[in-house]
């Protein structure tokens, strides 16, 4: 069966779906989208992702023109048409098709598609190893709104993204322009010590993750004190432990930073602890 995409109302065969050449997303990188997972059918945390693509799009100025979709209704439609049950799901908003030029203005309606995979989890092994990181060459300019964004302009993750996998390595972090700890190309970051869980501030140039979210709630449940602040490079090296967190990887123990072990070298006993947590969380509210 073919793929079904959703694109502006519409669901439909992914080889009659098109985008125009004019399209700002396309050419000036202005949109939004939002990674989910989808969990025997149903789409965890579908809210918070919903909120937080409206916020980020009153940012972006097409707040207005987003209220028009049943996003909610959307995603599942998309799901079902494709019998899919285990997925990761792909919802992208830009300003739609325009002039050439960079004038959001002659955009008269906006693009908005999603697109669904089967979902095969990683295998136990994996979590069990942890993943490793570099650091990145690129920096995050933490006074740029737009760091607080989940938006398509993503050159700059891509490309630490490949730095990590030119260095052999599962994830690069990158620091922003004051040398503090940000965030994965794609994940966030906790490190724990002391008996508090830190992880860095969205005015360090974070993105405040869903998944990060679930884990602060769930860290303040467990009598673990969470701390969201600058974060020193330093500090997170002398750690006890760290993880990674995201929408589809969940948690997973980062246990090497520039071939150095973190903390021991293997998953800790809290990020062990908060990894069962946020699994039982998923079961509850799925």
């Amino acid at each position: 069966m073919e793929e079904i995409i959703y694109l502006n109302g519409d669901l439909i065969p992914r080889s009659q779906a098109k985008l125009s050449p004019f399209d700002h997303g396309l050419l000036y990188g202005y949109g939004l989208f939002e990674t989910m997972r989808s969990y025997g059918g149903s789409i965890f945390r579908l809210d918070r992702h919903l909120a937080r693509l409206r916020h980020a799009a009153e940012t972006l100025g097409i707040a207005s023109k987003l209220a028009t979709f049943d996003l909610e209704k959307a995603c599942y439609e998309v799901l079902k048409a494709n019998n899919l049950a285990e997925a990761r799901l792909r919802l992208t908003v830009s300003a739609g098709e325009g002039d050439i030029t960079p004038n959001p203005d002659t955009c008269s309606r906006i693009t908005v598609f999603i697109v669904v995979r089967k979902l095969v989890p990683l295998p136990p092994e994996s979590y069990e190893r942890g993943y490793t990181a570099v650091l990145s060459s690129w920096r995050r300019n933490s006074q740029s709104p737009l760091s607080r964004l989940k938006s398509i302009c993503y050159l700059e993750n891509v490309l630490a993204r490949q730095e990590a996998v030119t260095a052999g390595a599962d994830e690069a972090l990158l620091l922003n322009e004051r040398g503090f700890v940000t965030e994965g190309s794609t994940t966030n970051i906790f490190a724990a010590g002391g008996g508090m869980l830190v992880t860095p501030s969205t005015e360090s140039g974070a993105l405040p993750g869903i998944t990060r979210e679930a884990v602060l709630e769930l860290a303040q449940s467990m009598g673990i004190m969470p701390v969201v602040r600058q974060v020193e490079l330093g500090e997170l090296l002398r750690a006890d432990e760290a993880f990674l967190t995201n929408s589809i990887l969940e948690i997973m123990p980062l246990t090497r930073l520039d071939d150095k072990p973190m903390g021991s070298g293997r998953p800790g006993p809290l990020t062990q602890r908060l990894m069962s947590a946020y699994r039982e969380m998923v079961v509850k509210e799925t």
